[in-house]
């Protein structure tokens, strides 16, 4: 028996005492592909809430009707695929299910009106269309998906479908002239229940998403709404160069630096570090919210600005930095709502919002901090012991008006645990998380496959980690906390802290042992 198949069997036996102390014990382990990614833990605590996600995640992959595959729901009192989150959580779910991605993208292109509308969600009951539900550009999740798969038609279909919601868009939501993308209601960002759109309808009327309704001091111009559409515009243009189409390439990140600098200029306020919508009056709606974490996923700031946003914002305790990061409102904004209601975006946190931490806290050099908000959310997890929507961003304690089995915090459960202890492949280069003394990290294993093909294991011991990629050994890491950067091919780059405090580790490779001191969030390059 090779050592997959051992990890594998072992795993199935002893599921069900594991579960039990997550109070599972009449849950079965759920099928995964061959080649899909196998955790295993010592800590029974942390692998049994592990494998609750991949089983909610496995039974939230279901068919909806007239559209052909399967796709991954939302869950929970959410029977259905929204544009805003789908792809991006089939995304993070790829590597488990790559047809079910490719699908959590195709049926929203499939359903896609010869006008280029794309659909705001596909439901049991309905296809959306009454709003525009974006936050994650469906251009930029498709976009890593046929690179990662390599799925020429894919991507063909995904430009053209692209390429026609951008044109839609600039059409029938720039209805004031200024380049910048509008909002008409409520649902056109997400964020229900937010005093940001405190006494405005929550759909477009008559469930027309070029209607806007009259008298609310419509439309809006908003700041993530067209952070969506720039970020979709790079990744259009990405597109197009892969296409062999440079000229269109550079239309297209063109049309998306003119927007970037649209955003910054009009709607990003110096005194507050904050980005607000600007309404029909040309007066800003300041509620300090999830704006900011949304331009940040696009990368609209540039790093200098970040810093700014980070000290002034992100890391205050008082605003954004809650002991259960990130509120979806800023906790000294007098217009949080407590006590805090279901299905709001005015104040809880939100698992997307946590879902969506990857896209920008190492993009931005704060990848220690990145992994204060992670534990945070896997220990608030399995204490609840199921999976839920939001939480108390002070008390961690979950809104238990949500039913469980909540695709987007199975996620977190599964996402994090990869990005607190394990390996992480990302375009260009593969991280390599080695954090001993933490629960997920008890006598663990991780391995996964690459884009390649390669076979990656990650295998602690009591003193640190090593690193094998197709059996051989790349190189160990022990003393302390790190991230061990390689190239695809397995060549150690870099070094990376990605603890609060500074770490004392050894790096070793073949009989060649180097000792580094390691800072949050400092980078030390790896000579050959």
């Amino acid at each position: 028996m090779n050592r997959r198949s051992f990890l594998e069997k072992s795993a199935v036996a002893v599921i069900a005492s594991q579960a039990r102390a997550f109070g599972l014990a009449s849950e079965a382990p759920a099928a995964v592909n061959a080649d899909a990614p196998v955790f295993q833990t010592a800590d029974a605590r942390w692998q049994a809430g592990y494998d609750h996600a991949l089983r909610v995640l496995a039974g939230n992959v279901q068919r909806l009707p007239n559209y052909k595959d399967v796709v991954l729901i939302e869950g929970a009192v959410y029977p259905g695929i929204w544009q805003e989150c789908g792809p991006h959580e089939s995304l993070v779910y790829r590597r488990f299910r790559p047809e079910v991605a490719r699908a959590s993208h195709m049926v929203f292109f499939d359903k896609q009106r010869n006008d280029g509308q794309l659909p705001a969600n596909h439901k049991r009951t309905e296809t959306g269309f009454g709003q525009t539900q974006m936050v994650v550009p469906i251009a930029a999740t498709a976009w890593e998906l046929a690179a990662a798969t390599r799925d020429e038609e894919f991507l063909h279909t995904a430009y053209t479908a692209c390429s026609g919601w951008d044109g839609w868009l600039s059409q029938y939501r720039n209805t004031r002239a200024t380049g910048l993308v509008e909002g008409f209601c409520t649902y056109d960002t997400g964020m229900d229940n937010s005093p940001r759109w405190k006494g405005i309808p929550n759909q477009c009327p008559g469930k027309d998403a070029k209607r806007f309704p009259e008298g609310y001091k419509l439309p809006r111009l908003c700041p993530d709404l067209s952070a969506t559409v720039y970020g979709g515009r790079v990744a259009l243009a990405e597109m197009a160069r892969a296409l062999g189409r440079p000229s269109e390439a550079q239309q297209c990140q063109d049309r998306a630096e003119r927007l970037r600098a649209l955003i910054l200029k009009r709607l990003y306020v110096p005194e507050d570090a904050a980005f607000y919508d600007l309404d029909a009056d040309d007066k800003f709606v300041r509620v300090d919210c999830d704006i900011l974490s949304r331009m940040c996923g696009e990368h609209v700031v540039e790093q200098k600005l970040f810093e700014t946003l980070w000290a002034r914002q992100f890391s205050d305790p008082k605003k954004f930095w809650a002991p259960y990061p990130l509120p979806s409102v800023a906790l000294d904004d007098p217009q949080f709502v407590r006590p805090i209601p279901r299905n709001s975006w005015g104040g809880a946190t939100q698992a997307l919002t946590a879902l969506r931490t990857p896209q920008w806290m190492d993009h931005y050099g704060r990848s220690a901090e990145f992994a204060h908000l992670a534990n945070q959310w896997c220990e608030a997890i399995l204490r609840e012991g199921d999976f839920r929507q939001q939480m108390d961003p002070v008390s961690g304690v979950f809104s238990h008006e949500d039913s469980g089995g909540y695709s987007p915090a199975a996620l977190v459960m599964v996402d994090f645990t990869w990005r607190l202890a394990g390996i992480v492949e990302t375009p260009g280069e593969v991280q390599w998380n080695v954090r001993p003394g933490c629960a997920a990290s008890n006598g663990a294993s991780f391995r996964m496959r690459s884009d390649s093909g390669a076979m990656l294991d990650l295998s602690y011991a009591a003193d640190g980690a090593t690193l094998r990629r197709n059996g051989r050994e790349i190189a160990r890491l022990t003393g302390g906390t790190a991230r061990v950067i390689t190239d695809p091919n397995g060549t150690p780059t870099a070094l990376l802290g990605i603890h609060a405090e500074a770490q004392a580790v050894t790096f070793q490779q073949g009989r060649h042992k180097r000792h580094y001191t390691l800072r949050a969030n400092e980078r030390v390059l790896l000579k050959a």
